[in-house]
């Protein structure tokens, strides 16, 4: 079963707990905290291969989890990281959040770390000083990132056949290829994507043929917007026309059409042009609709096939090897010369404007929020059930942040209530 699109909860592992904890040994009075720091909590890492060509799994197990951090223990024991999660997904996939793309795995064996683990807390042992001999302070584990990312295939093919339903593109894979399409005389009898080889002198041609266009495909009718996305990624598109259409220049330019309304890149394309099913039509006929693609095209690159008869197929395999092997060149030089390859942007989900790195909001006469990455942060790892060195901590850094100078610029009192994330706590201890 061919599955192109994807929707997958993604959970990474929570880090562990600080411990809290004192040594007791025999004739040691007052021993120091030994408390361990928690593990750090499990990555989820998608790594493409090509043994996969479907993401059909993935409607079956929507929720990847990885496993959560250990808490830590006496003795300075450290927690003990939660394992990774390694999810392989075909070669191709495009990994989005709320629309945007945050991986894209088109090598094999390439790996992404798609959702980060949350750190381990500290434990006591980490928190002692010189003025602070017995701390009873310990950080929760933070949780790991999660959302819901969309999936996405575009299948990687050195050449994707374009054109009308019935046009004879899955002829022309069956015969060049091992692949095996299904093949009738009827309009959409290819309903999803198939990839074959095609072997050509001392190489090959991995070529892609998606369900036939139609006028309007791009805007969703038939069954080709569903899956444009599959000639996104490839080098060159052979172009197929029915010998037998009565009008092959404006069928096309439909074809044309639908492919620059989807995407405007892949007008711009390299393309070669077939006319199809020449078997049995006089040669006169031919040179008609040659000429009449020729100058529709606006290219030399037109040829007359036969793939069912055999004729003209290798010389198109040839042609379209040269136009990849060129295509390939020019992207190549292209990469060379650009200053910008930093490849597919990261999103984290804590991302914010650093110019500010926290702001006070007052939500009435005696509350207020505060927001920022850093002091999110500690306000997570802070155990406000834990006692109140716990949250003490927390006040401490809010002074050295210079946030409590602000809210008392903003007119806090000591019992006005502070809000962090989905933490809430007096401004001065009760």
């Amino acid at each position: 079963m061919f599955v192109d699109t994807a929707k997958v909860s993604i959970q990474a592992g929570k880090g562990g707990n600080g411990a809290v904890s004192f040594r007791h040994e025999i004739y040691v009075d007052k021993g120091g905290p030994d408390g361990g720091d928690g593990g750090r909590g499990g990555d989820v890492v998608f790594k493409a291969t090509k043994d996969l060509n479907t993401l059909v799994d993935f409607r079956f197990k929507p929720e990847l989890k990885a496993k959560p951090g250990q808490n830590g223990a006496k003795r300075n024991m450290r927690g003990r990281g939660g394992d990774p999660l390694e999810v392989k997904v075909p070669m191709g996939t495009v990994v989005k959040m709320n629309g945007r793309i945050i991986a894209d795995l088109t090598e094999d064996e390439q790996e992404v770390v798609i959702a980060k683990g949350g750190d381990g807390g500290f434990g006591n042992a980490h928190f002692k000083s010189s003025v602070r001999q017995t701390p009873k302070i310990a950080e929760l584990g933070e949780p790991g990132d999660a959302f819901e990312a969309e999936l996405e295939l575009k299948l990687l093919a050195d050449v994707g056949l374009v054109g009308f339903p019935n046009a004879g593109k899955s002829t022309f894979l069956s015969v060049v290829s091992n692949a095996r399409p299904e093949i009738a005389d009827y309009a959409f009898t290819t309903l999803t994507p198939n990839l074959g080889v095609a072997d050509i002198d001392d190489g090959s041609l991995l070529i892609a043929d998606i369900p036939g266009l139609i006028e309007g495909a791009s805007q969703g009718k038939g069954l080709g917007d569903a899956f444009l996305r599959h000639v996104e990624r490839t080098s060159v598109l052979l172009h197929l026309i029915d010998a037998y259409s009565n009008d092959v220049a404006a069928d096309y330019a439909t074809i044309r059409t639908e492919l620059a309304d989807y995407s405007p890149e892949l007008a711009t394309r390299p393309e070669v042009v077939a006319i199809t099913k020449i078997e049995g039509l006089d040669a006169d006929i031919v040179d008609m609709q040659l000429a009449a693609a020729k100058q529709a095209a606006g290219h030399d690159k037109v040829m007359a096939i036969s793939s069912s008869a055999g004729l003209g197929v290798k010389e198109l395999l040839r042609v379209l090897k040269s136009s990849v092997v060129e295509a390939r060149q020019v992207e190549a030089d292209l990469a060379a010369e650009s200053d910008d390859h930093e490849g597919v942007e990261r999103i984290s989900l804590s991302s914010e404007d650093q110019s500010k790195a926290w702001t006070v909001t007052k939500l009435d006469d005696n509350s207020f929020e505060v927001k920022g990455q850093r002091i999110e942060k500690f306000a997570r790892r802070t155990d406000f059930e834990g006692g109140y060195q716990n949250v003490n901590r927390l006040r401490d850094i809010m002074k050295k942040m210079g946030i409590a100078h602000e809210l008392k610029r903003q007119g806090v009192e000591g019992d006005s209530i502070i809000r962090i994330g989905r933490n809430e706590f007096t401004f001065l201890e009760k």
